[in-house]
């Protein structure tokens, strides 16, 4: 069966990006399999994921094969599935400071630039004024006070990452066994019947979250007939040569940093953000079994994944163990709505994982 998928997929640094600059990919896709119930959220302006019965006009359009499933794609199975370890929060501190150190650096620079003229003023012209020998070398006053502060964003992203490896060595040495869990789904709502977590550790609380994986860059080459290793499609990378880790390396966006420095694992410990993602409302442990976890406020579509576009739903179990913040990812299946899902903007989130706050 045939029907049409158009997308503009945010870039990883889609803040600064103006949507209607980028043209929307159009296919019709020809599946074995029946088209899930019409949707589409986001506008024609803006960022958009759309899937649609075909009509009049669409004869023009990229052809493409692509298999239609509500079964798990593989790359979301081993990168969206399992224990993962939620980024130390100094890698969000660091972050913040960028800018006001980087502002900071400026303004002492240009002091000392029109130092002759604050010679009047008492302190700034003893700050301003005068240098320190190092060597062969005379050095500002004001630069020990300001390049200091400017490199403390690097060293608390060092110790960031420092503390990062170490919990996840600690992991690795002692992984943690999936806990198990009963649930059942219904119109974009979840229910836990019972979960039973490994030992030493204690459950903070749960969430359900949907959202739209990256699309396959190859599929996306293919729609725009443009040849592996040309240029890619906007906002995704060529293919990376090196092992592969994140989802976004995986198909094609291996732009930016998603996650703090990972180790050699068999599979990734830190968990990437889906750029496009709603959440359920936060559900604290200290309420009774049977649990009943809402989805998004707005109505998404069910679980539908192709080579374009995947959306995708699962479940999050906040925890903590031996003192580390972790959480348990699960994929669900959600069942198809009754009636076309309609919705005027595509939420976005941070496509770091240290700035999400989920």
């Amino acid at each position: 069966m045939e029907s049409v998928q158009r997308i503009r997929y945010p870039p990883f640094d889609h803040s600064n990006v103006d949507p209607a600059s980028l043209p929307i990919t159009e296919v019709v896709v020809s599946s074995n399999s029946s088209p899930p119930t019409p949707f589409r959220i986001g506008s024609e302006d803006g960022w958009l994921v759309e899937w649609r019965n075909t009509k009049p006009g669409d004869e023009d359009l990229p052809r493409i094969n692509s298999v239609t499933t509500t079964a798990t794609l593989p790359f979301l199975m081993r990168t969206r599935n399992g224990w993962y370890i939620n980024p130390d929060p100094l890698h969000a501190v660091a972050r913040r400071l960028i800018a006001p150190t980087v502002v900071l650096l400026i303004v002492s620079l240009f002091l000392h630039a029109i130092a002759p003229a604050l010679s009047g003023i008492p302190i700034i012209s003893w700050l301003t004024q005068g240098s320190y020998k190092i060597g062969p070398l005379d050095y500002p006053k004001l630069l020990f006070i300001s390049f200091p502060i400017f490199v403390l964003p690097i060293i608390i992203r060092m110790i960031a990452n420092s503390r990062d490896i170490s919990r996840q060595n600690a992991y690795i040495a002692n992984p943690i066994d999936d806990p198990e869990i009963s649930f059942t789904t219904g119109d974009g709502w979840l229910e836990v019947q019972s979960i039973d977590l490994p030992e030493g550790v204690v459950t903070e609380g749960f969430h359900l979250q949907a959202g739209v994986a990256i699309p396959e860059r190859k599929t996306m080459l293919r729609a725009l007939d443009r040849p592996e290793g040309g240029q890619p499609p906007p906002g995704m990378s060529t293919e990376l040569p090196d092992k592969r880790i994140s989802s976004g390396d995986e198909h094609g966006t291996g732009v930016g940093e998603a996650t703090p420095l990972p180790v050699e694992h068999a599979r990734v410990l830190l968990l990437e953000p889906l750029r496009v993602r709603a959440l359920g409302p936060y559900v604290h442990s200290g309420a009774e079994f049977p649990l009943r976890l809402e989805g998004p406020e707005q109505r998404w579509p069910g679980t539908i994944y192709s080579s374009v576009i995947a959306f995708h739903w699962e479940i999050h179990v906040h925890a903590e163990w031996n003192g580390t913040s972790v959480r348990w990812v699960k994929p669900v299946i959600m069942p198809q709505t009754d009636e076309p899902v309609i919705i005027d903007e595509l939420p976005l989130r941070g496509a770091r994982s240290e700035d999400a706050k989920d």
